[in-house]
């Protein structure tokens, strides 16, 4: 007697391997809403991370940016807060403030003296000390020394060195009838050079910076194209520096347009208010002279909108035509 056997279903393997993947795998959907939580979690996670930048450029930035528009546009007198609405009659009054004119053109004449000097002394240090060696490295500290000193205490520092009563100069000043700070063109001079002694190591190690980064094979292939020294300066050099160039005069421009508390330790505006920078006549205008926050904050704002006007033109003529 035969048993009969039953028949054992084939499973094509193909089709039972795709089940057991489905089986396994979680469904679309469930993957699809893990994926954006992950995204989520991550963008959360940045937000938290840049959130105490954000609290101090709102703190520190917008919000004293957006104070001084409102008493810009407000009759705000100093001890006694907002009296209301006053626009436009502060820019008015600001623009026929009888040393308006006389501080931007003061402002402007020393910033492009600062900028060149600054600028030239910067390249040319950082092309003495371009090559590292013993001496250099020596030189480098030597000029960057300045830089450590606060502009405020370099600007005392200079003016017990410029005083004609209790300086180291004092008595050869008055033997000779010297005064560094006693005419316009003098008081203007004796400053630059406190900035030139101050900065010029700072600006010397942005360039030596933009410097080293370029190629030295750039400087072979010209040398062995048999470019003179001046040519590579003129057709490598330079051209390469354009982004260097770039930074340093926009903050080189920035500073010498911002200027104050050298004029204010130096000159106190003098003499016969030949050196009241633009922001000195805010802080006139504000606390010394007239006690009004209102024109004082409009003149800031004028101040402002000519130095993003001036930056973004800078850094126009600076951009290549191919970044055009």
């Amino acid at each position: 007697m035969t048993s009969a056997v039953p028949a054992i279903p084939v499973v094509n393997d193909d089709r039972a391997g795709q089940e057991a993947r489905a089986s396994e795998s979680p469904p679309g959907p469930r993957r699809s809403r893990h994926a954006i939580s992950a995204r989520r979690a991550h963008a959360l996670r940045g937000w938290l991370y840049l959130a105490p930048t954000l609290v101090c450029v709102a703190a520190l930035f917008v919000y004293p940016l957006l104070l001084v528009l409102r008493m810009s546009g407000s009759r705000w007198p100093l001890l006694m807060g907002d009296q209301g609405l006053n626009f436009p009659d502060n820019y008015v009054k600001a623009a026929h403030n009888r040393f308006f004119v006389d501080s931007v053109t003061f402002t402007l004449k020393y910033t492009v003296l600062a900028t060149v000097l600054l600028l030239c002394l910067g390249l040319g240090l950082a092309l003495l000390v371009q090559e590292s060696s013993r001496w250099n490295n020596l030189l480098r500290a030597s000029f960057l020394v300045p830089s450590a000193l606060g502009l405020a205490s370099a600007s005392l520092l200079f003016y017990v060195l410029y005083s004609p009563l209790a300086g180291p100069l004092a008595s050869t000043m008055q033997a000779h009838g010297w005064s560094f700070l006693g005419t316009p063109n003098a008081a203007l001079f004796s400053t630059l050079f406190l900035i030139v002694w101050r900065y010029a190591g700072f600006y010397m190690l942005l360039m030596l910076v933009g410097l080293q980064a370029i190629p030295a094979d750039v400087y072979e292939a010209a040398r062995i194209d048999g470019a003179t020294r001046m040519q590579t300066f003129r057709r490598v050099t330079l051209p390469l520096l354009r982004p260097t160039l770039a930074l340093t005069t926009v903050l080189c421009v920035t500073g010498s347009l911002l200027a104050f508390e050298q004029f204010y330790i130096l000159t106190k505006g003098g003499p016969d208010n030949s050196t009241i920078s633009v922001v000195q006549l805010i802080y006139i205008v504000a606390f010394q002279g007239q006690n009004d926050l209102g024109i004082a904050g409009a003149i800031s704002v004028i101040a402002l909108v000519a130095l993003v006007v001036i930056n973004v033109a800078q850094l126009r003529a600076f951009r290549t035509a191919e970044e055009r």
